[in-house]
């Protein structure tokens, strides 16, 4: 025990010597505060270890160009007895760092890029000649179907009202009646009567029969020769020709039908007045 007791007490002193020694002869820096990066040699025991977020690094600030103290420092330097020398200027620090240019390299198109310009050419020209035909297909439909709007409405207003009562059917039938009856009246005569006479009566009794639905033909086919000027006035002379024709040739049977009348009444009075002197 008293052994035991003795060599306690030597070796004690003698650790704590060595742990201290260990401490003191270190070759590791000792840090006033904790490093911003903990590096493990190997593999932690705890998982919580990793659940440190590392610290950013500030980045470091863009060098400056020395410039030269001012004299007062200078001054300062030399009585403290600086002899380093000064900084040059910021011209001849610009003189002494020539400016590095950077040159940009364009690559040269490939085989690939020429193929794809090209395939784009040629479908920008198959796209245009696509909308140049699809627009001259629907420009003809939509002329086709103006016309056939145009020819339908037409037909549409030659026909006569309602409440005119006028009937087609009859009417038609009649005019090509007459019309025959004129190319058999004329069938003797020269090509010129033969060709004039049944359009004649056909025109006769269309006035005379559907006198609604000839008023307006007539005045369809005065739109028609507007826009021709000289068939225009060729018609209004011959219109008004044929209305002075017809005109005189009422005036005149009205002046014959007054000779007739007052020839047969002054021999109605003359008879009388023989049977009464016979008498």
């Amino acid at each position: 025990m008293a052994a035991r007791v003795l060599l306690q007490r030597r070796v004690a002193p003698l650790a704590a010597a060595a742990l201290v020694g260990s401490v003191g002869f270190s070759p590791r820096t000792a840090h006033a505060e904790a490093p911003s990066e903990r590096r493990y040699s190997r593999k932690p025991i705890y998982d919580d270890d990793f659940d440190i977020p590392p610290v950013a690094k500030p980045a470091p600030a863009p060098a400056a160009h020395p410039t030269s103290p001012a004299p007062s420092e200078q001054a300062v330097d030399a009585a403290a007895g600086n002899t380093s020398p000064a900084a040059p200027p910021a011209q001849l620090q610009s003189v002494l760092e020539p400016d590095v240019t950077t040159v940009v390299r364009t690559r040269a198109p490939t085989p690939t890029d020429r193929l794809a310009a090209q395939i784009r050419r040629a479908r920008l020209f198959l796209y245009a000649q696509a909308c140049v035909a699809e627009d001259a297909v629907n420009g003809a439909m939509a002329r086709a179907f103006a016309l056939e709007r145009s020819f339908t409405s037409t037909i549409a207003s030659l026909a006569p009202p309602r409440e005119s009562g006028e009937k087609l059917m009859p009417g038609l039938i009649y005019v090509l009646v007459a019309g025959m009856a004129g190319s058999i009246v004329a069938r003797n005569r020269n090509i010129l009567l033969r060709g004039a006479t049944p359009l004649a009566f056909g025109l006769g009794a269309a006035w005379t029969v559907i006198p609604v639905t000839m008023g307006n033909v007539s005045g369809l086919v005065w739109e028609y020769e507007k826009r021709v000027p000289a068939v225009a006035h060729a018609h209004i002379r011959v219109r008004e020709g044929i209305e002075n024709g017809v005109y005189m040739a009422r005036l005149h049977a009205e002046l014959a039908q007054n000779k007739v009348h007052e020839g047969v009444r002054g021999a109605r009075e003359a008879l009388e007045e023989w049977v009464r002197k016979g008498k």
